[in-house]
């Protein structure tokens, strides 16, 4: 069940046809003024604020386009590099930075982000970012997930019946938005079926195949819905035209989150594996002294959602994606899982009875309604402690996100209020 449009949003959810079209032409046009000023201003150069087809590898002949014309400096495509199908595309370098004054010494190791081959933000885009997932999936989870007789990494109650099936819905982002919460909330569900490693299938194992990436999923019953989570999906250029040659009707799920929020909570990640890399401040700035954003970093252009929304906009009507918002999956989990289970033609059994509030973790548990056993809360890894930040940092951040938020709630049709919630504060 989708939400109505936003009054006074024109193409939002409920529009058809034309307006809807026009809106995205209009958000494009936008998105592309916006860069370019930006970019005029030293911002983060046109290098990298490179448009997602302007990757090497990034887009198959004969593939829809986005529209946007960004500025753009293309490294150079091999005439015998492979279209975006199933294959390893030519490794590709990120042009080096200019020198600023701003990162001397040995930080400047850590802060050259790398985009690889058909992804617009990768997930190994950063020096330091080795890890970038909310959850790690290894090489040998996926192979025993996908080897016979294994019941795809699900759950251990999930039954050794049934067959094995490409997932309906995928959760496709974003990192750090609430994932794993929503994941798991919604395999409390018995109409559905999730396998709990995280796949990376349309960005990293492509050229496995299909059949490789079925073996992956659990074994399902007719009627009941099969999904998997990987975050990074929402920011690789080539996943949107991979699912929809797939299924064109796969419902899509994106969890997002203040992006001020999610970008420290990215780099608090980072820090707790990689405690020696440099502090936030001097990560998210290519020139402190002029308050130039650095875009290119991955923690900061995951949160440009318009962005990347507007690449899958290419394939998928707004009608098959579905919004989840992050603060609200904390202050109102049952309110969330109503319009997911909504959206993906369930009964509503994820109700409040599933849910504690953990006062010491801050955010939701997991109960079973009918036992009194004990709640199940994410791991350790989930509420790490945010280090404390710059506010002027904070304020910048927030002046640099806005107009994108403000594309991203027209393109949406929804008002995420993350402004609202930065002037309460």
């Amino acid at each position: 069940m989708s939400p109505p449009a936003q009054p006074g949003v024109p193409g939002g959810r409920g529009s058809k046809g034309p307006p809807a079209r026009k809106l995205l032409c209009m958000c494009s046009l936008s998105l592309c003024l916006t860069y370019l000023c930006y970019s005029l201003m030293g911002g983060t150069g046109p290098a990298a604020l490179r448009s997602p087809a302007a990757l090497p590898g990034s887009a198959a002949p004969g593939a829809p386009r986005s529209p946007t014309a960004f500025p753009v400096t293309a490294a150079p495509r091999s005439s015998a590099s492979p279209p975006g199908g199933p294959g390893a595309p030519a490794p590709s370098a990120a042009p080096p930075r200019a020198s600023n004054g701003s990162r001397e010494g040995a930080a400047g190791t850590w802060l050259r982000t790398q985009l690889a081959p058909g992804e617009v933000i990768t997930a190994q885009s950063g020096a330091f970012e080795r890890d970038p997932q909310e959850s790690s999936t290894t090489d040998e989870e996926l192979s025993r997930a996908g080897s016979p007789g294994s019941r795809g990494g699900s759950s251990s109650t999930t039954p050794d019946y049934g067959e094995k099936r490409l997932p309906q819905a995928l959760i496709i982002g974003v990192k750090k938005g609430g994932t794993r919460a929503l994941l798991e909330a919604i395999r409390a569900h018995p109409d559905v079926r999730a396998v709990g490693t995280e796949p990376h299938f349309f960005d990293r194992n492509y050229e496995k195949g299909l059949e490789w990436y079925r073996n992956v999923m659990p074994k399902t019953l007719e009627g009941q819905i099969t999904m998997e989570k990987t975050p990074s999906y929402f920011v690789t250029n080539e996943a949107p035209r991979r699912i929809h040659s797939m299924a064109k009707d796969t419902k899509l799920i994106v969890v997002v989150r203040n992006p001020v929020t999610r970008a420290i909570s990215d780099y608090t990640q980072t820090l707790s594996k990689k405690p020696e890399i440099p502090t936030f401040e001097v990560l998210a700035f290519k020139n402190r002294t002029l308050g130039l954003i650095d875009a290119s970093w991955s923690a900061i252009r995951i949160g440009i959602y318009a962005l990347h929304l507007e690449n899958w906009l290419q394939y998928f009507p707004l009608s098959q994606i579905l919004f989840v918002s992050g603060e609200r999956l904390i202050t109102d989990p049952a309110g969330e899982m109503a319009k997911v289970q909504d959206f993906l033609g369930l009964k509503r059994i994820v109700t409040e009875k599933h849910f504690y509030f953990n006062k010491t973790k801050g955010f939701p548990c997991l109960k079973k309604p009918e036992d009194s056993s004990a709640p199940r809360c994410l791991g350790k890894s989930k509420g790490r402690t945010h280090p404390k930040i710059d506010p002027d940092v904070i304020h910048r951040l927030r002046k640099f996100y806005k107009p994108f938020n403000v594309m991203f709630y027209q393109m949406t049709g929804q008002d995420f209020q993350w402004e609202q919630e930065e002037s309460d504060k």
